[in-house]
């Protein structure tokens, strides 16, 4: 079935048109009055200070259901720093086997080989697809995206990782977490940040360590030299403290706030499940449009590794300039903001459907796809 063009401009816009992949729509409701505001202009090690934190850290937990085996902390840099944090303290032991399938994969990609000098193993795919998962050689240290944000292309769980694993599993989460079942159990290293899933601040990144990679780091010295803001470990020993809300350099009171204010949301959804329902709806929304249109497709073909948050999508016949002539039709219009594909991935359109999303906002958006389609092709 293909939907005719429109000969006039849709009358409804989404309410929320707010479809960026990153930093995400707020959840609905939020307004920057409505935070907890106790915390700012005081020390982040005041007694508030690392009571908020700490609260954000028990929330994320709660929210994650995330078991007592894994820390969490708050460190700089949002997932980027998060990651890179990961990589410099706990890499150099094993081989390293980097999987790429977009531009932040390939990130991590360069770091391993031209930064620390590793000599990777290097399994790559195309945009929209993913590697052999069962080339896999876990003897080696694993680096891979969870959920490719520029891609639309995910791995479909956490079945490839062997539980008698030798090497460590180092997932970049950053727009799966609160939207997929993860198998914390399989995960040895996770970073993400708030201003993903759940439409936080930026800046700050999360890191979370299993047992496994708390070993590593006690028990590993990098051949490298470590700056400040990368330092887990004294004396031989995971500082703690930073899994506690002391972090290690200071951080923003009113991005935490921020966060928490999501998190409590969340929560008032009912947690996860419901989270990751708002999510499931929107990507199924925006499938019924896309099967909807001859002229609209998936990048990533395959439903079972196709991405339910960061949807990527191919416009037939359509250039970069197609692209950026759309999207900012649509931003004018105050109909979608900020819908272009990632500059380093094919021309296409890029669509947020993660939870703090309406649903009927995705709904509302498929007129307008076709009106900017027939306008710009016109």
């Amino acid at each position: 079935m293909t939907v005719a063009l429109p000969a006039v401009k849709p009358v409804k816009t989404p309410a929320r048109p707010f479809f960026s992949s990153g930093p995400c729509a707020k959840p609905p409701g939020y307004s920057p009055d409505k935070l907890a505001t106790e915390s700012l202009g005081r020390s982040h090690r005041a007694k508030i200070g690392k009571t908020r934190l700490q609260y954000c850290i028990d929330l994320m937990r709660e929210v994650l259901q995330l078991p007592d085996t894994h820390r969490i902390g708050i460190v700089p840099g949002s997932d980027t720093g998060a990651f890179e944090m990961a990589m410099w303290t706990m890499l150099g032991a094993r081989p390293v086997t980097t999987l790429a399938w977009e531009s932040f994969g390939e990130g991590w990609v360069t770091d391993a080989a031209k930064q620390l000098k590793l000599d990777p193993t290097i399994l790559r795919a195309d945009y929209g697809q993913i590697p052999d998962l069962s080339a896999i050689d876990w003897s080696n240290d694993v680096l891979f995206t969870w959920n490719g944000t520029t891609s639309g292309a995910r791995v479909p769980n956490a079945d490839f990782i062997p539980a008698d694993r030798q090497g460590l599993s180092f997932a970049d989460a950053t727009s799966a977490v609160f939207a997929y079942d993860i198998d914390w159990a399989k995960i040895d290293v996770a970073t993400f940040s708030w201003q993903k899933v759940l439409g936080g601040e930026g800046a700050h990144g999360v890191l979370i360590l299993g047992p496994r990679a708390v070993e590593r780091l006690e028990s590993h010295t990098p051949a490298w030299p470590l700056p400040k803001v990368f330092r887990l470990v004294s004396k031989g020993k995971l500082t703690e403290g930073i899994f506690k809300g002391e972090t290690i350099n200071t951080p923003s009171m009113l991005a935490a706030e921020d966060a928490i204010w999501a998190l409590e949301w969340a929560r008032g959804l009912g947690g996860l499940k419901g989270l990751q329902a708002r999510s499931d709806a929107n990507a199924a929304a925006l499938g019924k449009i896309v099967e909807e249109r001859s002229w609209l497709s998936h990048l990533a073909a395959d439903p079972a590794t196709r991405s339910k948050t960061s949807v990527c999508l191919s416009v037939e016949g359509a250039d970069e300039a197609f692209i950026k002539a759309f999207a900012g039709l649509l931003e004018k219009e105050g109909a979608a903001y900020d819908i272009a594909g990632y500059r380093d991935a094919p021309a296409g359109l890029r669509i947020w459907c993660g939870a703090t999303v309406d649903t009927a906002d995705i709904e509302a958006l498929g007129p307008w796809l076709d009106y900017a389609y027939a306008t710009v092709k016109g």
